[in-house]
């Protein structure tokens, strides 16, 4: 089925004094903050939802966006990303793999540290049009030395954890920066993980903000990294399917990942480019262990494959048996309360910020595959089709108007 352009999704409404700027008509709207799956409309005034109901007549739109077949969500919110574009060396273009593909809010995670924030939000977050926040890093440094050739991770010299530096730039930057990101893998931290952790968790305290730890192929078994965790922390690349994972010798989910889940700490999925296992994570949710928010953990190393985006890895956990509404929740609603992010994100919510995305929902074969290279046959893929933040549809600068 090829689908309509944006600009033809897209008529005007003109006449009269119309109650709303855009009418999103007809679409299957999943907003599991509300608990909502129906064909219904969304009704945006001054950059806020403002009425959802079945419908609202055309007439009292100014434009109206025609999404009669397609589903309609507020705008993904994907709490892992690296859009230090330019200096961190995994760092892309926020807009064109973000907001473009229907995430209207992410987190850096990780790639700025104390000394490399300023520019992040001066040349990143005050230019793009995608909501950026960030989880600083807890070397100064952030992500600016790790790179194919040099294999000098920002924590094997400890000297670049700095707990001072960190909590004086987020007291600064509390508007942007969601809490903390350390990286534990050896590559990156040695066998300095739990002492780089223990100056990540001051930081965290002090501050009163979660962190975010990246697991796998640790120095240190990942039972001893866990007791150093919180209610409220995540785990990112829950899933790896590598050595130092959630799962034991005999494919069983170790009991100190469960209590951890059980607790309130976030199992998050982190995609990358090495960090997500089809088979490590279809054993977990066998067990009942399943991922609190899914996240796409997008950079240079896997945009043009296995991840390309949050869209197709919401995709592939569709394959693995989760209902629309679930993948929706896991990254919208969950990844808002988890980080706390701005009233209104994550929700459509009449008074919310009006950040939506709109999807159709292909049934057509396509070839999935996880970060080891391992692929499944897939049937239902979501495809972004047009993104709406605060009210205002991103993409084209120039939306035609028909006169009524």
């Amino acid at each position: 089925m090829l689908l309509p352009s944006f600009e033809h999704l897209l008529s005007a409404q003109i006449g009269g004094a119309p109650a709303y700027d855009l009418l999103i008509r007809g679409g299957r709207v999943i907003d599991p903050s509300q608990e909502l799956s129906a064909e219904t409309d969304v009704a945006i005034s001054q950059g806020k939802v403002a009425r959802i109901a079945a419908n609202i007549p055309e007439s009292q739109a100014r434009q109206v966006l025609d999404a009669r077949r397609m589903i309609v969500t507020p705008g993904l919110v994907d709490v892992h990303v690296h859009v230090y574009d330019g200096v961190a060396p995994l760092g892309i273009p926020a807009d064109a793999n973000c907001i473009a593909k229907g995430a209207t809010s992410v987190v850096d995670a990780g790639s700025a540290g104390a000394h490399t924030f300023p520019g992040f939000r001066q040349y990143v977050v005050r230019v793009v049009e995608t909501r950026v926040y960030a989880l600083l890093n807890i070397s100064v440094v952030g992500q600016s030395t790790l790179s194919d050739g040099n294999p000098w991770g920002e924590l094997l010299d400890l000297r670049y954890a700095n707990a001072k530096l960190a909590i004086r730039t987020i007291e600064q930057n509390r508007d942007v920066i969601l809490g903390i990101k350390i990286r534990l893998s050896k590559n990156i931290a040695g066998d300095n993980d739990l002492r780089a952790l223990a100056v990540a968790r001051e930081a965290a305290d002090a501050v009163r903000l979660p962190l975010m730890v990246h697991i796998g192929e640790t120095f240190s078994p990942l039972p001893k990294i866990l007791a150093m965790l919180k209610p409220g922390d995540l785990i990112t690349h829950s899933f790896h399917g590598r050595e130092g994972g959630i799962l034991d010798g005999r494919d069983r989910v170790l009991p100190e990942v469960r209590r951890a889940a059980e607790s309130g700490i976030l199992l998050d999925v982190g995609h990358g480019a090495g960090s997500f296992s089809f088979r490590t994570a279809e054993k977990a949710f066998a067990q009942n262990i399943m991922p609190g928010t899914i996240s796409s953990d997008v950079h240079q190393g896997n945009v043009n494959g296995p991840v390309y985006d949050l869209a197709t890895t919401l995709s592939k956990f569709l394959h693995m048996g989760m209902s629309l509404e679930e993948v929706i929740r896991r990254s919208t609603a969950n990844p808002a309360k988890a980080l706390a992010f701005p009233n209104g994100t994550g929700t459509l919510k009449v008074g919310a910020t009006a950040d939506v995305a709109v999807f159709e929902l292909r049934e057509a074969p396509w070839e999935m595959v996880d970060s080891l290279g391992e692929k499944r046959p897939g049937k239902l893929r979501l495809r972004p089709v047009a993104t709406i933040k605060g009210g205002r549809p991103y993409g084209n600068s120039v939306i035609p108007v028909y006169q009524a």
